[in-house]
This record gives C-alpha cells, sequence and structure tokens, in this order.
C-alpha cells in the first residue's frame, strides 16, 4: 500500500528557519516584517492542501497564495479564514464572484480581468481586494512591463477596486542571477511610475523560492514560499532545510529466480546470476521514475540534458529504494503498481517498510497522507 509519510518535527523546524531567514532584512518603510506568503498549488506540492495549510496556520502563517479557483474555494469551505491569493486571473464572470463574495484576493493581470472584475464587485456592492500582476519578462499573465502608458491607463479606471498588493514572477532564479536581476529592475520601475501617478501599489513581491534564498535584498514587502517548506530547492541549500515527506510502500511478496530468468516489460532485464528478489506494491501510480516532459527549446538545454543521459549510462547508474536501512536495486521497468528488487543477501521479510523516494510533488491525492 502506497503512503506519503511526513514528518511534523522537520516540517516545523522549515517553517521557523524560513521566517527567521525573512524576517532578517530591515523592516519596510511601514516597519513590518516581511511577509511570507505561502504557496499550496499542486495539492500543497504533495503534502496534502488541506492539512498542510492548517499546520502552517498553527504555525504562524496566516497568507496563502494557490493556483485555481477549485483550490482558492476548496479552503474557504474547509473552514480555513485566512488571506488567500488567487495567483492565476480569471475572466469567468460565475466564478469571479464566487471568489469575491468569498473573500479572496484576486490577481488583475489585464484590462479584461480588470473590467469583469469591477463590474462583479458593482454588481455585488464589494469592494473586491486585488493584487496587481505585472510581467517583466516571463510571457506569462501579467501587464507588459515596458507598456506602462496602457497600464496606468487601465488602472486608473478603477472604480470599485482595492488594490492590496503588486507583484511579477521570475522566469529562472534558480539558475540566471543577471536575467532575475533585470527582471527585477524592471518591476521596481514600474511601482516608481505607478506611484508617481497616484496609483497605490500595497505590498510588494517578487520571489519563489530560489529568489527568496538566493537575493534578500529582493524580498520587498513579502516572500512567495512554495517547495521549500518541504525542503525542496533548486539552488543550494544554504538554509539546511530538510527534506519532510517520503513516499512509502511494503513488500507484498518474495521469491528466488534463477540465472536467465526475465524480469520486467518487455524482457529488458535478464537475471545474471541466481536471485532472492522481492516485489513492492508500488509504482508510477507512485510517481516512482516518472520522467516529467523535459523544456527544450534552447541548445544549450539539449546539450545539457544529453550529457546528463549519457553520463546515467556510463556510470550504470541503477533505480535504488530503501528496505529496513538497506538500499535495494530495482531490477527491470517499473511498472504501474509494482517494483521488483534485488535483495539477495539480504534480511528482508513479506510486509517490510520500503522508502521509494521523497518527491513527493507529483502522488496522486488518492494515495493517504500520514503525518507524524
Amino acid at each position: 500500500m502506497n503512503l506519503v509519510s511526513i514528518s511534523k518535527k522537520d516540517l516545523k523546524y522549515n517553517i521557523e528557519k524560513i521566517k527567521e531567514y525573512a524576517n532578517t532584512n530591515l523592516p519596510d518603510d511601514n516597519g513590518n516584517k516581511v511577509k511570507i506568503i505561502a504557496v499550496v498549488k499542486l495539492n500543497a506540492y504533495g503534502l496534502g492542501i488541506i492539512e498542510y495549510t492548517k499546520f502552517l496556520i498553527k504555525n504562524g502563517i496566516d497568507f496563502f497564495a494557490v493556483a485555481t479557483v477549485e483550490d482558492a474555494l476548496k479552503l474557504r469551505k474547509e473552514g480555513i479564514e485566512a488571506e488567500i491569493l488567487l495567483l492565476s486571473p480569471v475572466i469567468i464572470e460565475e466564478e469571479v464572484k464566487k471568489l469575491v463574495e468569498n473573500n479572496i484576493i484576486l490577481t488583475i493581470s489585464s484590462k479584461e480581468s480588470l473590467k469583469i472584475t469591477n463590474k462583479i464587485g458593482q454588481d455585488l456592492k464589494i469592494t473586491p481586494r486585488v493584487h496587481v500582476k505585472i510581467d517583466t519578462g516571463f510571457g506569462r499573465y501579467g501587464f507588459v512591463y515596458s507598456k506602462r502608458e496602457e497600464m496606468i491607463q487601465d488602472l486608473k479606471e478603477l472604480r470599485n477596486i482595492k488594490i492590496e498588493g503588486t507583484y511579477t514572477h521570475f522566469s529562472s532564479s534558480y539558475y540566471d542571477d543577471k536575467y532575475t536581476k533585470i527582471q527585477f529592475q524592471r518591476f521596481m520601475n514600474c511601482i516608481e511610475v505607478l506611484k508617481m501617478n497616484q496609483i497605490k501599489t500595497g505590498i510588494l513581491h517578487v520571489c519563489n523560492t530560489s529568489a527568496f534564498i538566493k537575493f534578500p535584498n529582493m524580498h520587498l514587502n513579502a516572500v512567495r514560499i512554495g517547495s521549500a517548506f518541504m525542503g525542496r530547492v533548486s539552488s543550494k541549500n544554504s538554509l539546511g532545510l530538510k527534506k519532510v515527506g517520503y513516499l512509502k510502500s511494503n513488500v507484498i511478496e518474495i521469491k528466488n529466480v534463477s540465472k536467465g530468468f526475465y524480469i520486467g516489460y518487455s524482457k529488458v532485464y535478464k537475471t545474471k546470476k541466481d536471485l532472492e528478489i522481492a516485489i513492492i506494491s508500488s509504482g508510477h501510480d507512485g510517481a516512482y521514475n516518472i520522467d516529467i516532459q523535459k523544456d527544450m527549446f534552447r541548445i544549450i538545454d539539449k546539450i545539457r540534458y544529453l550529457l546528463h543521459d549519457i553520463k546515467y549510462i556510463f556510470q550504470k547508474q541503477k533505480l535504488k529504494v530503501n528496505i529496513n536501512g538497506q538500499e535495494c536495486t530495482v531490477l527491470g521497468r517499473v511498472g504501474t503498481c509494482h517494483i521488483t528488487v534485488d535483495i539477495t543477501g539480504k534480511n528482508i521479510k513479506i510486509n517490510d517498510e520500503v522508502i521509494l523516494h521523497d518527491k513527493i510533488k507529483f502522488i496522486d491525492s488518492s494515495i493517504r497522507r500520514e503525518w507524524y
């Protein structure tokens, strides 16, 4: 049986480390500490959005960001009254209406989203709370940074909307420092122009996890933290964050096979000697060895991935799992819901616990989460 096991102790440790680092900067112009906005998209990066959000609240986090309308409303339905920012703009009137009625902070990223939100606010006689998104060179949601006159004109038409924040998103802060700094300067230039035109900007936030760790001078009024809470960072883990979640399963069968025995789909593996093997009840259904599609638009990306794959072949790296503290090699192809491993010479029994991996981001939400 697949099970995601989550350590409360290690998660709490990460929360405290992140809070400490966020507030090492000088307070902002109003004397406030840097606000932490916890991003809980993708089922809270695999931790389980409801229990995870409630745990963060108990440990001093009171502002959250989600990627979908469904997640925003789900949190409210579960009785979570904390601040919730929807990072994706919404242009369907019925959805905007539900969000405004549930006190969700909306993202305004275009003239269209601005008009619809303003109309719903007037219809409901409620002032929608919004954050303005500026596209500083990501090519995603947001007013384009170079078209400031249009952005100013659109925002000046606000009649029934309250701007509580303004933000952007970095495209490659985990490896391209130069471009990240360019995006940051574009954002700050836009903020200056907005203020010069008497447009309130609210709290400012630009940092995702990588930028948060690498560029403390960019923390501004708030930072958006996602995978760092679970101890997974793309840049150097200088904060000493701990991995908090693991996929676990069990040994469901043990048997001996002779030399020349095929294992797995397509006969890709044949034993070179007599082996004792164990069958584990997990596979692609537990996101084990799932190959997420690679973005290879640039030549340098293609070369990087090619070199990685060549290194993998020549080093004869093997997939591993851990059973009772013993490392075991995976044999053959990973199946949909099973893995075969070599346990020759090891003390392993039926139903022994198996730790498969800590990459729980893409594990289906139907798999049970256990907090300990």
